[in-house]
């Protein structure tokens, strides 16, 4: 399944790819808790809404990927710049699913909408 969010912003690419990293998380998006380990830039461990995680991150074309390698969902979400906009993509690997955990994706990006809205300039 997949799951978009757009938000106008003036933020560049290269801003984007710096305010995303991993000790930053849990103040841009309320969902993510806590960094509980980090070992390097971009592989750590989170709390999150649906608990422990690994972490990777991982610098794309306009943005930032972030994935859950031990999640049984196979959750993953990019950050990335379109025409001035924000764009927050977020896939599972199922096609579908219970409505209380589509429910808690949809809260995740909107968590996300308002932390980037606070810290990547909102036009």
């Amino acid at each position: 399944m997949e799951f978009f969010r757009h938000a106008p912003s003036q933020t560049s690419v290269a801003e984007l790819q710096a305010l995303l990293t991993l000790p930053r998380l849990p103040e841009l998006c309320a969902s993510i808790d806590t960094l509980q380990a980090q070992e390097d830039e971009n592989h750590g461990a989170i709390y999150c809404l649906w608990g422990a995680f690994r972490i990777r991150r991982e610098t794309i074309r306009n943005g930032i990927r972030f994935t859950l390698p031990d999640c049984p969902n196979a959750l993953a979400w990019t950050v990335t710049l379109e025409s001035g906009h924000l764009v927050l993509h977020c896939t599972i690997n199922q096609s579908s699913h219970e409505a209380d955990f589509i429910d808690s994706i949809h809260q995740f990006l909107e968590d996300w909408e308002a932390g980037l809205g606070a810290s990547a300039k909102p036009v």
